[in-house]
């Protein structure tokens, strides 16, 4: 990710730019990408600041190219590669025994006379030799921890120069969003996983229903004190897996750079926005065992239940319960089905707070037969459930406990 100096944004009329490249505006950058790229992926035990040098060479052939997408550029190219950060002890120390061989000597010049007789050259050459080393193999050792001194020992290339364009549109939008100080998301699909996203992010949310999903507000504690932009962090990193989900807009509120405050601007995005994300799209069915209940399930209706994915959110306060499926009756009636995965302690504690705290909400869950023992403790609300089920969960014996829940006592 991208540092904030490194960052490129236009502002105008109340909304935030960030820098985006487009073939069809920025026609030499394909061909940029890809002499940088091959700049890294033949540049092996090359210093870090040799292959930045490259890189500027390259980009000043354009010469509208700001420097601050010059160096965005190495940054990104540095984190698909890694480096030997050498020895920073081991180079300490010689430091300071060079130095203190060399105080003896002391003044040095680079054209000896009369009265100043010790040249740069031979003194360098005769510390190297008292080291056992060659004047130019004790220069690289000396400041070798120092980070442009970095040498590169292994490089992911992208799959094509595409992706590297794509990565940078991406990171100047997370740069833009370090000073985010709340993000508003409508939703209609992957609520799911937007908030997984947010969670991840540590993020703290806030979630409305609307008519046609949720409104999801991120905000967080320090986006309350002034003149801070750490929260800005959080926001910049939920963004890439935001990209990788639908039905989906963005609204983030943005802190004015120059310190005026209650100025704020506005980036908005959508999945049509052009940004495409570094993170996977995530599988819509999390487990084989949920593969298999749907496939076991069918397209049909059964006995009047419908089984929909991930159809409802269930919110109070911070805490958030998104159940696997929402088993809905022509009549109307709803009951939520929970199959339990996993078994570690802690989703099983944190499913049992979600049940105490939904207790008026009619829940179906299905635990594998094997970790029933650790369901003990778990207090059931009389309109919750539970079913056990061996390899697979089966559509019959799930309608028949769907039809105790539904029915009058």
């Amino acid at each position: 990710m991208l540092t904030r100096e490194l960052a490129i944004a236009r502002r105008d009329h109340g909304r935030v730019y960030p820098d985006r490249l487009t073939t069809a505006t920025h026609t030499a950058y394909p061909d940029f990408a890809r002499r940088m790229i091959e700049v890294y992926a033949t540049g092996i035990h090359k210093t870090r600041q040799d292959l930045h040098r490259s890189v500027v060479q390259i980009l000043e052939e354009d010469p509208n190219c700001p420097v601050r997408r010059m160096g965005a550029f190495c940054k990104l190219l540095d984190e698909y590669g890694s480096f030997d950060r050498g020895k920073p002890k081991r180079a300490a120390e010689l430091r300071r025994r060079v130095f203190a061989m060399a105080a003896q000597y002391h003044p040095l010049i680079e054209n000896p006379d009369s009265l100043l007789e010790h040249s740069v050259d031979q003194v360098k050459e005769q510390i190297a030799s008292r080291l056992g080393m060659l004047w130019p193999e004790l220069r690289q050792r000396l400041f070798e921890d120092l980070i442009e001194n970095h040498r590169l020992v292994s490089f992911e290339e992208p799959k094509d120069p595409i992706d590297l364009l794509s990565r940078y549109n991406v990171a100047q939008t997370q740069a833009a969003l370090l000073d985010a100080t709340s993000i508003r998301i409508e939703a209609t699909t992957d609520w799911k996983m937007i908030l997984r996203y947010a969670k991840l992010a540590g993020l703290m949310h806030s979630i409305v229903p609307t008519e046609n999903g949720y409104r999801i507000e991120l905000d967080g504690p320090s986006s309350v004190l002034r003149n801070t932009h750490r929260y800005g962090a959080s926001m910049a990193k939920f963004l890439p897996g935001l990209l990788s989900c639908q039905g989906w807009e963005m609204k983030a509120a943005m802190r004015c750079r120059n310190g005026f405050d209650g100025v704020v601007s506005v980036l908005e995005l959508t999945p049509r926005s052009g940004l495409r994300s570094p993170v996977a799209a995530q599988e819509k069915v999390d487990s084989e065992m949920e593969r298999l209940w749907i496939e076991a399930w069918g397209s049909e209706s059964h006995r009047g239940w419908s089984l929909i994915r991930e159809g409802e959110i269930l919110v109070r306060g911070q805490r958030v319960f998104v159940p696997d499926f929402v088993l809905l009756h022509e009549s109307g009636r709803r009951v939520l089905l929970e199959i339990a995965g996993f078994w570690t302690p802690q989703y099983i504690q944190h499913r049992a707070v979600s049940l105490e705290l939904f207790a008026d909400i009619p829940i179906l869950v299905a635990i594998p037969k094997g970790t029933v023992s650790r369901w003990k403790a778990v207090p059931w609300s009389p309109l919750h459930e539970k079913i056990l089920f061996g390899r697979q969960l089966k559509p019959q014996e799930v309608l028949e406990v769907l039809q105790r829940m539904v029915s009058p006592p």
